[in-house]
């Protein structure tokens, strides 16, 4: 079997059941193409909400004449999306570092085309904010670190002890969902936790947290991925070069936006406006692919062999197709 098939196969009926209640599985007219793009509420993808809140590509395609049905299907995280891509419903999906590598693992039929964001300050250790007893990373020595069990925040608490001279053996490392770290520090459950935005902004403006270290004092540089399916990225190579200009554009203007488009994107990621252009600044959105992204991503997977929710390590740039870049 496959590293990431069990991953994928438990999350599929959750998949099935979402797509056949959003309508998405309905079949287009015979003379039209369809373009299924998973998104998720992830700051690392603010440029694809400014694409579908805007209807860049419904323009674009309508302005050249496509018959091209643009399809937008919401997801709360990367595996249930990995699930909808490994299931052909989903045709290009964003997603972080983790699931991109999974989703490619073991000679999968995917191809990452592009590089959304990178932001390593957007990963962050955070301890109570009245708490004096951690001021660096280098005061985690005996403390309870809580962050999500082979996530990204998982390999920055790695990179973190290794930076201080320490391993996981010498603290108590806690295993926790994102949506329960500030409990887990105000209740006293974890003495630090591990997250990413917009979670951060979130905690550290409320007064629950302050920030300790960012994923810039190590080598992580927080890469995310378009993920395409294989074959749909041959037969539509140019639907998904339309799809990686509009990224592109929307993220040159990010510095622009209108009040009412300001307040779509912050209530699609459940933030303030303000908290919004803040978490902005944290991140390099592009869709280039360069030498140091290839070599985050394989930094992913020797981490997640490491932990043993990879089998084996394989070469990241051997799915690496940029032939759709703009």
């Amino acid at each position: 079997m496959q590293p990431t098939k069990k991953i994928f196969a438990c999350a599929l009926p959750f998949v099935a059941g979402f797509l056949l209640f959003s309508g998405c599985s309905k079949k287009p007219s015979e003379t039209a193409r369809t373009l299924n793009i998973g998104i998720q509420p992830s700051a690392a993808f603010i440029p694809l909400y400014v694409v579908r809140y805007t209807e860049a590509l419904e323009k674009t395609f309508a302005a050249n004449k496509q018959n091209v049905r643009v399809v937008w299907q919401d997801f709360q995280s990367g595996p249930p999306m990995n699930a909808s891509l490994q299931a052909d419903l989903t045709d290009v999906g964003v997603i972080g570092d983790v699931p991109t590598v999974l989703s490619l693992a073991g000679g999968t039929h995917m191809k990452l085309a592009g590089i959304p964001a990178r932001g390593a300050d957007a990963y962050a250790l955070l301890s109570r904010a009245d708490d004096s007893s951690i001021s660096s990373y280098r005061d985690l020595r005996g403390k309870r670190i809580a962050t999500v069990f082979g996530s990204t925040g998982h390999n920055l608490t790695k990179k973190l002890l290794e930076k201080a001279g320490l391993g996981f053996s010498d603290i108590e490392f806690i295993n926790i969902n994102t949506n329960v770290a500030e409990d887990s520090l105000l209740e006293g459950e974890a003495d630090a936790v591990v997250i990413w935005e917009p979670n951060v902004t979130r905690l550290v403006e409320k007064g629950s947290a302050k920030i300790v270290a960012q994923g810039s004092e190590t080598d992580l540089r927080g890469t995310n991925a378009f993920v395409v399916r294989e074959e749909y990225m041959a037969k539509n190579s140019g639907l998904i070069r339309t799809l990686l200009a509009a990224y592109a554009q929307a993220a040159s203007q990010l510095e622009a936006l209108d009040g009412e488009l300001l307040e779509k994107l912050s209530a699609a990621l459940a933030i303030t406006p303000e908290q919004l252009q803040s978490i902005i600044s944290k991140y390099d959105f592009s869709v280039a692919v360069t030498p140091a992204d290839a070599a985050s991503l394989q930094d992913t997977i020797r981490f997640l062999v490491s932990i043993d929710n990879l089998s084996s390590e394989y070469q990241i740039e051997d799915f690496i197709d940029t032939s759709c870049l703009p």
